[in-house]
């Protein structure tokens, strides 16, 4: 079995509210593996969201560790943080966060413009990932004009454009039609089997979650297997 990429140790997160603290996750362990389609699968308000923030470098735990290739998470400082999130990671949000102002070639490329790639070479690279991602004709075109779909794997394509070892993706379908929500949880499915980027989704939808390789559920702070 490949190693793991992450190796989360007795996680735990507690938010202060107005009354009393509130514990999101409780004591969670977990080995993720290079490579692996991982779901994990909660209601509302569980807590998949700040477990994928944690993973991604965007929150710290209150307690435990998580580490990424041995190195915790939390112990980066911010501009190690910004490059963890830069050169291995790429998120895939529920919205695209697309820019209306700029086209669609420029929407993807624009994260690699800002972390110092030369322009030419970050259009280029922009236009063969549209392609992959079958918006290979829709470069010039205003992001306003896309579908939904269509904006959708267009924030896909900016989220591979980099190679990331780890994908991280927070509801991908969920502001998309079921066809349409279909069609991407395919796309990012092909992407995890023919790059070996490590996916890591969090879902509320069972239907998506079962074509990963392994499901894992988030209930009261606790992760276990999903029944």
């Amino acid at each position: 079995m490949n190693k793991p990429v992450y190796i989360l140790e007795n996680l735990s997160k507690v938010y202060s509210g107005p009354a009393e603290d509130v514990s999101i996750l409780q004591e969670v362990n977990l080995e993720i593996f290079a490579g692996e389609y991982l779901a994990v699968v909660g209601a509302s308000g569980s807590g998949k969201s700040t477990l994928l923030h944690i993973l991604g470098a965007l929150d710290n735990p209150s307690g435990g560790r998580a580490l990424f290739n041995g190195l915790s998470l939390a112990d980066l400082n911010e501009a190690q943080k910004a490059s963890f999130r830069n050169q291995d990671l790429g998120f895939i949000f529920q919205f695209h966060h697309l820019l209306p102002e700029f086209n669609t070639q420029e929407n993807v490329a624009m994260q690699a413009i800002i972390g110092g790639m030369p322009r030419a070479q970050a259009m280029d690279m922009a236009a063969q990932t549209l392609h992959l991602v079958g918006l290979g004709q829709r470069l010039d075109h205003a992001v306003t004009t896309l579908s939904g779909g269509e904006r959708q794997r267009a924030a896909i394509a900016r989220a591979v454009l980099n190679k990331p070892r780890v994908l991280l993706a927070d509801e991908p379908t969920g502001n998309l039609d079921e066809k349409t929500g279909c069609q991407i949880a395919e796309l990012l499915m092909e992407l995890n089997t023919n790059t070996g980027a490590t996916l890591i989704m969090v879902t509320h939808n069972l239907s998506l979650a079962r074509q990963s390789g392994r499901i894992l559920e988030l209930k009261q702070g606790r992760l276990d297997k999903y029944p």
